[in-house]
């Protein structure tokens, strides 16, 4: 870009078309807000909770001597971890080995309580989903069947068991286990009778990993309906470092197709490291009729894998976490008195400059689930000089909701130098306009980020 530069005549970039495609590239990446600290800091992987009467009760992956943990809570946020083993044996089909024992899903069935739970079939020797039954929520829940639910040897097996049910009829999510064995891994859909003790029908492929973030694995299936169509959550790439991560797919029928977000939910970066890895994600109502998202994380050491609970909106029925930041691109927002440029380095590969003119400036849409003070990331380049030729600051005129709510400024970067600067704003709940306008000496738009 040049240091002097022609002023232009304005012009309006659209930004009713692009809403859309803003909203499933939802990029996750960081911030200190609900959903950063631990309610639970002590290993509790691959959570499931289920309300019953008031109290939730998670459950969660093997460790501290019991095949599955149980944890009872009245907010999501204070947690009692029970002494006892909540599945204290395994089927008769699979080994007593409790680190083999994974990732339960418990259900009310009417008569009492459900729980599918993975475990290694002895005859094919792969992790296969079995199921057990208890009067209660507390348990102990005891093994039924004589062989394994779901057991595809030949793909690897099965496990991440995930219940869903609709128009009286309940369904059963699982993942192939096909990275034991260099296959491709699938998230299936099969129906269940009512009770969870058998399949009524073949299973349907949904998803597969097919991007190059989720690794060579996708699992940890959760499917909700919201916003007039079918949301699946799903975890991503490896579980035991940084690497895993949450996403979801869309679909407007039960069995797809299912089109994947452009980028992931949760990341350690959406999260600026405050969570490790997270993964293993269920959605539940919290105690205000609000939907939450539980997963685990790994804490600094990667000592273990911690609970966390984040509040979960719905953006024109898309997911969006409290504390992890959502990415809007500069492009797709509604541009005024300003130019839309290709831009090299810039994270769509284009940006907004030109903003020049008095009346000039940039317009977000952006959505959180809760309102209060909330942290606007923007990334910038900055290529203005002083009166004598030196490096200098600019800064952009900031307006949230239509009130006035300081400037944004920026170091002297370069042209197409890109740099982030962080400032905090306070949101209501839902949907915020924010805007960008001229300030001092120029100043170009690559995106905004909001946590």
């Amino acid at each position: 870009m040049p240091v002097l530069r022609a002023r232009r005549p304005g012009r309006l970039a659209a930004a009713a078309a692009a809403l859309a495609a803003v909203l499933l590239s939802l990029s996750a990446s960081p911030a200190a807000a609900r959903g950063t600290d631990p309610v639970l800091d002590q290993d509790f992987p691959d959570p499931d909770v289920v309300l019953v009467d008031g109290v939730y009760h998670a459950y969660a992956t093997n460790g501290d001597g019991r095949n599955i943990r149980h944890a009872t809570s009245t907010d999501l946020e204070h947690w009692s971890v029970a002494a006892a083993d909540a599945l204290p044996a395994v089927g008769g089909w699979a080994r007593p080995e409790r680190s083999l024992v994974w990732a339960p899903e418990v259900f009310d069935n009417g008569d009492g309580f459900t729980m599918h739970y993975v475990a290694r079939d002895r005859a094919s020797d792969r992790q296969c989903v079995g199921v057990a039954l208890s009067d209660t929520p507390d348990g102990p829940f005891r093994p039924v069947g004589d062989a394994p639910l779901v057991c595809p040897a030949a793909q690897g097996g099965a496990i991440d068991p995930a219940s869903y049910t609709e128009d009286g009829r309940r369904y059963l999510l699982w993942k192939n286990d096909g990275n034991c064995c260099g296959q491709d891994t699938w998230l299936y859909l099969q129906p269940l009778s009512w009770d969870g003790t058998r399949t009524t029908g073949d299973p349907v492929p949904l998803i597969r990993q097919d991007r190059a973030w989720e690794g060579n694995v996708i699992e940890a299936p959760t499917l909700v309906r919201r916003g007039g169509h079918y949301v699946l959550f799903y975890s991503a790439d490896f579980y035991g470092d940084d690497r895993y991560k949450t996403s979801y797919a869309v679909a407007d029928s039960l069995t797809g197709p299912y089109t994947k977000a452009a980028a992931p939910l949760l990341t350690t970066d959406s999260f600026s490291g405050a969570v490790r890895g997270p993964g293993g994600q269920d959605v539940v109502t919290g105690p205000d009729g609000r939907d939450r998202i539980v997963f685990h994380g790994w804490d600094a050491d990667r000592s273990h894998r911690a609970l966390y609970v984040a509040d979960l909106g719905w953006a024109n029925g898309y997911p969006v976490v409290d504390g992890s930041k959502v990415l809007y691109q500069a492009e797709h927002a509604l541009v005024h008195d300003a130019v839309v440029r290709d831009a090299a380095g810039a994270s769509g590969g284009r940006a907004v400059g030109y903003i020049d003119h008095p009346d000039s400036h940039v317009e977000f849409s952006v959505f959180t689930p809760t309102a209060g003070p909330h942290t606007l990331t923007v990334r910038f380049g900055n290529g203005s000089l002083a009166e004598d030729g030196s490096p200098a600051a600019a800064s952009h005129r900031l307006t949230v909701n239509g009130t006035a709510a300081g400037e944004v400024r920026y170091p002297h970067t370069g042209w197409d130098a890109w740099r982030q600067v962080a400032v905090p704003v306070e949101l209501r709940e839902g949907w915020n306009t924010i805007r960008l306008g001229k300030g001092e000496r120029y100043a170009e738009l690559d995106a905004v980020e909001l946590a």
